[in-house]
C-alpha cells in the first residue's frame, strides 16, 4: 500500500510540473513579445539616427564642393543657366543645373565629361548623363528614389528667374561680397521629398526650391500635369514624351506615335502659373529638414521654426538679425 502510495505521490507531482511548465512557456513567450514591442522602436530610432548622419555627410560634401567651386571661379555656380526667364518646370530649354557645374568637385569627373554643353539636359545626347544615378544626392531615408538635395533660390514663393534673393538662381553668379548676411546665416542647400523629377541635371524646380513655404508644409509641384510619372525616375527618365512642345504651348492630345502631329493649344494663365510654380523644402526626417549653410556646416532645421527666421536664412542679402533656431 505504501508503495503504491509513493507512486501515486510521483504521478500526481509530475502531472503538477507539467502544468506550471506549459504556464510558464506563456509566460516567457509573452515577456519576449513584449520587449520585441518596446526595442522595436529603439531599433528603428537607431537605424533613422544612423540615416540622418548620411544624409547630413551627403548635404556637407555638396557644401564642400560648392566652397570649391567657388574658391575655383571665384564665384559660386549659377542656379540655372537659360537664354531666358522665368523657369518654366517642363522639359523645353538649356536648364542647366548648378549641380552639374559641381561635379568636378565631387570626385565626378567622368559624369561632367560626359554632358555635353552644346545642347540642353533635354537633348537626346545628355540622356546618359540625365540617367546616371548620382547617389549622393539622395537621402538614406528616402522612400521613393528621388533626388532630394536642392538649392535656395529665393526666399519667398516666386518662379526661378535672374534677381532672386537666394544663392542660386537663374544665370547667377553670386561672388563673397554678395553674401552680405554671412555664410553661417545663408541657407545654400536644403532636402526635399520630391525633388528630381526632371532629373538633378534640370535646373529647374527639380534642383531649386524655396522658402515661400514653411519646412514641409507643401510639397512642390513634382505632379502637375502628371510630370513625375511621365519622365521617369532617378535613373529612368525619358524626355521624348514632352508635354510642352513650346514655351507657350503644350500638348492637348499626346500620341505614343511620333508621325501623327499633335494638336497645340496656348496655355492658359493657371496652367502658366502652376508650371512657374517651385515649391518650398521637405524631408523624409521628422519634424524638420537638413540645410547646408553657406559655411559648409550643415543643421536640422525644425519645421516650428519662426517663419520669418526661414525667411531670413533663405535670403542672402536682407541685412536682418538672425536670433537662436
Amino acid at each position: 500500500m505504501k508503495k503504491l502510495h509513493i507512486m501515486f505521490s510521483k504521478h500526481r507531482a509530475s502531472q503538477i510540473r507539467s502544468g506550471f511548465v506549459l504556464i510558464e512557456l506563456v509566460v516567457v513567450i509573452t515577456i519576449i513579445a513584449i520587449l520585441i514591442a518596446l526595442l522595436l522602436p529603439a531599433v528603428q530610432q537607431a537605424r533613422e539616427a544612423a540615416r540622418c548622419t548620411n544624409c547630413k555627410n551627403n548635404l556637407m560634401q555638396i557644401g564642400i564642393a560648392l566652397n570649391h567651386y567657388q574658391m575655383a571661379h571665384l564665384v559660386l555656380p549659377s542656379g540655372s543657366v537659360n537664354s531666358k526667364g522665368p523657369i518654366l518646370n517642363h522639359p523645353k530649354g538649356y536648364h542647366v543645373s548648378w549641380v552639374i557645374q559641381i561635379l568636378p568637385f565631387l570626385d565626378e569627373r567622368a559624369a561632367f565629361h560626359s554632358y555635353d554643353f552644346r545642347f540642353g539636359v533635354y537633348a537626346p545626347i545628355n540622356r546618359t548623363t540625365a540617367n546616371y544615378r548620382l547617389s549622393g544626392f539622395i537621402c538614406p531615408s528616402s522612400s521613393n528614389q528621388a533626388y532630394n538635395y536642392v538649392g535656395c533660390h529665393n526666399d519667398t514663393e516666386v518662379p526661378i528667374d535672374t534677381g532672386n534673393n537666394g544663392a542660386l538662381f537663374l544665370n547667377s553668379s553670386i561672388r563673397e561680397k554678395d553674401l552680405k548676411d554671412g555664410r553661417s546665416h545663408t541657407i545654400f542647400v536644403g532636402e526635399a521629398c520630391d525633388g528630381g523629377f526632371l532629373s538633378w541635371t534640370s535646373g529647374t524646380s527639380s534642383t531649386l526650391r524655396n522658402m515661400g513655404t514653411k519646412i514641409n508644409t507643401v510639397m512642390s509641384n513634382g505632379n502637375i500635369f502628371k510630370q513625375s510619372s511621365s519622365f521617369g525616375r532617378a535613373d529612368g527618365f525619358s524626355f521624348e514624351k514632352e508635354l510642352y512642345d513650346e514655351e507657350y504651348e503644350m500638348s492637348d492630345s499626346p500620341s505614343d506615335d511620333l508621325d501623327i502631329k499633335k494638336e497645340k493649344v496656348p496655355l492658359t494663365p493657371k496652367q502658366r502659373q502652376l508650371l512657374l510654380q517651385v515649391g518650398g523644402f521637405s524631408s523624409f526626417h521628422a519634424e524638420g529638414a537638413h540645410f547646408c549653410m553657406g559655411d559648409g556646416s550643415v543643421r536640422y532645421i525644425g519645421q516650428k521654426t519662426d517663419f520669418e527666421i526661414l525667411r531670413n536664412l533663405a535670403n542672402r542679402h536682407d541685412g536682418n538679425l538672425i536670433g537662436e533656431y
